[in-house]
């Protein structure tokens, strides 16, 4: 079974997509059944379900590696 990642507050996360700015890179803000991401290309801000961030992430910095 894999590991499954630990999100928090603040960690970077490559989603599979990039935003139409160009984009790929966004910073988590609010954790739970949805995420608020911020698009770190543009600052636009995003909720999106759980389920569809894990599916879709290619990476995740920690926030203190960033």
């Amino acid at each position: 079974m894999a590991e499954r990642l630990k999100y928090e507050v603040g960690d970077i996360v490559k989603l599979k997509k990039p935003h139409p700015c160009g984009s790929q890179e966004w910073k988590i803000l609010r954790v739970g059944a949805d995420f608020r991401l911020e698009c770190q290309g543009c600052g636009h801000q995003v909720m999106i379900a759980r389920t569809l961030v894990e599916k879709n992430t290619r990476g995740l910095k920690k926030a203190g590696e960033v």
